[in-house]
């Protein structure tokens, strides 16, 4: 192909996505994705809601760790199902789970009830976030694998903002249940269409036995470091995420010496392409989950109303959003430039806010207010630059026999890379004056420690992207010679 010729990658469209032939398939992967992507900030919204009615508040932290460590489960069970289980019988599955874990939810009169919801819809919800990665290959051609990446891309971003306000609908008195009881025919109306609407999918994987050793191990550092995030002793914390990376690198070394593997080849060692584009998408999840504080540092320290703090850091995901469906018509060496791109921004716009964001606004001046915000946009901007590229890059890599493993571990590898961001992110902030000396100073200190330091990992993105780059302008090279 001559430097004036397009690839079919190049002319494909996103809107193709909705064509007939493959818009039915669209509507049920990215409905998938939806339900995950926005239960998971409605619930961040009324959870106080729902101990207010019916109390549990010493149960609380549980609400979301169970529903990440179900839900990293649920994105196992696609790539871990027993043989001959099509895609489509695990979608059918999942969506039922998850209406069904929302009906729990819904008619729940207790905490541990609720928490027992949670966990059976966090199963559904990471199988089917991980069944749109899977079914990718299935459903589209491969120039459009990247469109459709994009799109998924561009859900998550918009499921930031989208689901905090329909929280906001249901937080009085008993009117959280609605927001549960809603999603139950949702649920239902998808997995009555999944096998009608989504294509039949080979079961082309290898043979070989459910890794159960580093299962085990993958959830207890999740449950671990999701742990961290609820509890308030610094020293407590850091000793939750150090037992949580201890189990994640015993997980790691079975599974690099096993011959029955969780992940798919070469994906835990960092020599292999593959392993580099994940320990990317961990770390660029990893950075971006320092937002949590945001919306705390405007009101505190920049006199932002709730309202107005809410808006604002919707500008991480409308950032996020936009980059995805602007560099989503990027191929080959635009494509790996995007990533290193969108791996500088990130890493860029976090330092910025260690700057701009803290800093004592407390007449709420716009020249002072203004940097962080662009800053709060460029660091979703970064993110949505290099994440569809990502996704493809790994179904590119990958052999056929295990696609389905590299579709599910992209979801595990995203919920780890929130989990680790979020508690490092509290013992970071609890460590260095959010509490002590609190206020004005603390939060001033509490902000610059939190963006200064979570740039760190971003400086990492931005090293293994340059090498992935190199490997793949390599490999350009090399098929253009043959």
């Amino acid at each position: 192909m001559t430097s004036t010729e397009a690839s079919p990658a190049d002319t494909a469209s996103v809107f193709q996505l909705f064509a007939r032939p493959v818009l039915p398939a669209t509507l049920m992967l990215g409905g998938g994705v939806t339900l995950y992507a926005v239960e998971t900030y409605i619930m961040a919204t009324i959870a106080p809601s729902i101990v207010r009615d019916i109390g549990g508040l010493p149960l609380l932290f549980w609400v979301t760790t169970l529903y990440v460590a179900a839900a990293v489960l649920g994105s196992i069970f696609v790539a871990m199902r027993p043989r001959g289980t099509g895609l489509r019988t695990v979608y059918v599955a999942g969506a039922v789970m998850f209406a069904a874990g929302s009906l729990i939810c819904g008619l729940a009169p207790s905490m541990p009830v609720v928490l027992v919801g949670r966990a059976v819809q966090g199963f559904g919800a990471g199988a089917l976030a991980a069944l749109s990665y899977a079914f990718i290959r299935f459903v589209y051609p491969e120039p459009l694998w990247r469109k459709a990446s994009t799109l998924y891309a561009a859900i998550w971003g918009v499921s930031t903002l989208l689901g905090p306000s329909l929280g906001g609908l249901f937080s009085d008195g008993s009117d959280w249940r609605h927001a549960f009881m809603l999603i139950v025919p949702v649920g239902a109306i998808m997995a009555l269409l999944g096998p009608l609407l989504l294509p039949a999918a080979t079961d082309d994987r290898a043979a070989g036995k459910t890794p159960v050793p580093q299962i085990a191990l993958l959830i207890a550092a999740v449950i671990l470091v999701s742990l961290a995030g609820t509890v308030e002793a610094t020293r407590t914390k850091a000793l939750l995420i150090g037992a949580s990376i201890i189990a994640a690198g015993l997980m790691l070394a079975i599974e690099k010496r096993s011959e029955n593997r969780l992940l798919p080849t070469g994906a835990v060692t960092l020599g292999n392409p593959l392993a580099r584009v994940y320990l990317i998408i961990f770390t660029l999840m990893l950075v971006l989950t320092s937002d949590i504080y945001i919306p705390y540092f405007l009101q505190t320290l920049h006199r932002i109303t709730p309202l107005e703090s809410g808006y604002l850091t919707a500008l991480v995901a409308l950032g996020w959003t936009l980059a995805a469906f602007l560099s989503g018509t990027f191929s080959g060496r635009r494509a790996s430039r995007a990533i290193v791109a969108g791996c500088v921004l990130e890493t860029i716009a976090a330092a910025s806010l260690a700057v701009f964001l803290a800093r004592d606004n407390q007449g709420g001046s716009l020249a002072i207010l203004s940097p962080a915000v662009a800053g709060m946009f460029l660091m979703g901007f970064g993110v949505g630059m290099a994440w569809a590229h990502l996704i493809t890059r790994i179904l590119r890599i990958v052999e056929k026999a295990e696609q389905d493993k590299a579709s599910a571990a992209i979801t595990t590898v995203q919920s780890l890379g929130s989990a680790f961001g979020a508690a490092l992110a509290g013992v970071i902030v609890n460590s260095t004056g959010l509490v002590t000396p609190g206020g004005i100073e603390g939060g001033v200190s509490a902000a610059h420690w939190l963006f200064a330091l979570m740039a760190l990992p971003g400086i990492l993105t931005v090293v293994v992207s340059l090498s992935i780059r190199a490997s793949g302008d390599q490999a350009e090279a090399r098929q253009a010679a043959a």
